[in-house]
């Protein structure tokens, strides 16, 4: 079983919503629950709302690309989805996506 972390950027088989098929992506681990993790999406798509955060440190937490990180597109994945490890967030990108949760992300009823 692999080791994986909160704070970890990781390739995933990421179901589609059918669940007929899977997609190869990178995600950030939020936190872990059990055999589950927690995962925000990354995409190389601009943020588009106050919930998608750029990430300044992109490269030197081993992403190919400039990246955000979706927290409004939050899986939960079994540990056999993970792949391989790509990195880990930087303190200060780390800092931001805590700043935004906080402030954005609550239960809406």
């Amino acid at each position: 079983m692999m080791n994986i972390k909160a704070g970890e950027f990781w390739v995933v088989n990421l179901p589609f919503t059918t669940l007929k098929s899977t997609k190869k992506r990178p995600v950030l681990v939020l936190w872990l629950d059990g055999d589950d993790a927690v995962c925000a999406v990354v995409t190389s798509a601009k943020p588009r709302t106050v919930t998608d955060i750029a990430l300044e440190n992109w490269e030197n937490s081993g992403l190919k690309v400039a990246s955000t990180v979706r927290l409004s597109r939050l899986d939960c994945l079994e540990k056999s989805l993970f792949i391989a490890k790509i990195g880990i967030i930087s303190d200060e990108d780390g800092e931001k996506i805590k700043i935004t949760w906080t402030a954005n992300i609550k239960p809406q009823f």
